[in-house]
């Protein structure tokens, strides 16, 4: 694996997480107690072996930058190879909308690397995933293109890209649905290729007016390369909308999904951030939840999560609730299909109830 390397496409221009996004990255968006979204996929780079990893930034960087600061939390604080940022082209005046002119503005960097294959992902998707297992399947077939998919168990709605395929592998038709239906081939956004397959593929579609990678390059090019898909058969969600992010956080809470993403032979990784044990006072109730360590807990928390330093005063009722860091929820308050976005404050006695498939969503820094 170390003649891969590694690009996280941040680049996510149809995510629809606009009330989590107003300050941030959307792969920046705090998940499951610790952990941020871009966590996934760059320590199931690092996990499988690769050492060079070029994180393609956003638009909105800073929250990224601090971090990932210099990768030393993933192993990637290296003399050579490791973390590379490669900046939006934005910063170059591209107008062009798309992911695409990222690509293409890079692509010098990328062609001088001294790694044979490139290994493209997403920061939007949550897995655990061994690329190794990626890389033999791409060999053994003698793919020109490999793609990673998962078999949906039932039925979404989103910015879905799901495959045909034949019996060994080899993608027949590729397109992009809003629904999909139990037992579809959705892509998980990830790509494994030559190095030079992907600088012709970036080249020739930006040069003749493209902009979207997947479109451009991946739909639009399926007849002229042998395009092959490889299955992951553990848990995969795709962030790509609030009922998307709230329904991922609370499979978070059923301990079989849990183990399988953080308990297993490869690690989540995150930046390290020391924080005292969590208090639990005299009135603390608290049943099937996440609780991240800085929190002051004296009500009752129920099928929630609360991030660091969470303060949860005398007489508080939280059920079916995410709470980010810093917030304060004062005596009484009642809360039910919550999200509270960082530094959030609650006052006393208020109630905040949302519904299963449409939380009731208190962005950042505001008081209630």
């Amino acid at each position: 694996m170390k003649r891969v390397m590694g690009i996280i496409n941040l680049q996510d221009e149809n995510s629809k997480l606009t009330e989590l996004t107003d300050h941030r990255a959307a792969e920046s968006i705090p998940f499951a107690g610790r952990f941020r979204m871009i966590d996934f996929a760059l320590s199931s780079i690092v996990n499988s072996g690769i050492i060079s990893v070029g994180v393609l930034l956003p638009d909105e960087s800073r929250s990224i930058l601090d971090h990932l600061r210099s990768g030393k939390d993933w192993d990637l604080a290296r003399r050579r190879d490791g973390l590379y940022y490669l900046p939006s082209a934005k910063i170059a005046k591209e107008d062009r909308q798309g992911d695409l002119k990222n690509f293409y503005f890079n692509l010098d960097f990328i062609e001088n690397t001294t790694q044979k294959y490139v290994l493209v992902t997403n920061g939007s998707f949550v897995y655990n995933m061994d690329f190794n297992d990626m890389l033999q399947f791409h060999q053994e077939k003698g793919a020109d293109i490999t793609m990673a998919y998962y078999t949906a168990k039932g039925e979404t709605k989103g910015n879905n890209t799901v495959l045909d395929t034949d019996e060994n592998g080899l993608v027949t038709d590729v397109a992009e649905k809003p629904v999909v239906y139990e037992g579809s081939k959705v892509s998980m956004a990830v790509y494994l290729m030559e190095k030079n397959i992907f600088a012709n593929l970036v080249r020739n579609a930006y040069e003749r007016g493209g902009k979207d990678f997947l479109v451009d390059c991946i739909v639009r090019r399926a007849s002229e390369y042998k395009m092959y898909a490889c299955e992951h058969s553990g848990y995969v969600a795709h962030i790509d909308s609030m009922a998307a992010y709230y329904k991922s956080n609370m499979d978070m809470l059923d301990p079989a999904i849990w183990e399988e993403l953080y308990m297993g032979q490869h690690a989540v990784y995150t930046k390290v951030k020391d924080e005292v044990p969590v208090q639990y006072k005299a009135d603390a109730k608290v049943k099937n939840s996440l609780i991240a360590n800085g929190c002051i807990i004296d009500g009752e928390v129920e099928n929630s999560i609360l991030f660091r330093g969470v303060k949860v005063k005398k007489g508080v009722r939280i059920k079916d609730s995410i709470i980010m860091q810093k917030c304060e929820l004062k005596e009484g308050a009642v809360l039910e299909n919550v999200i509270c976005d960082k530094n959030v404050v609650i006052s006393q006695g208020k109630w905040l109830k949302g519904a299963s498939n449409y939380p009731y969503i208190v962005t950042k820094s505001m008081t209630i």
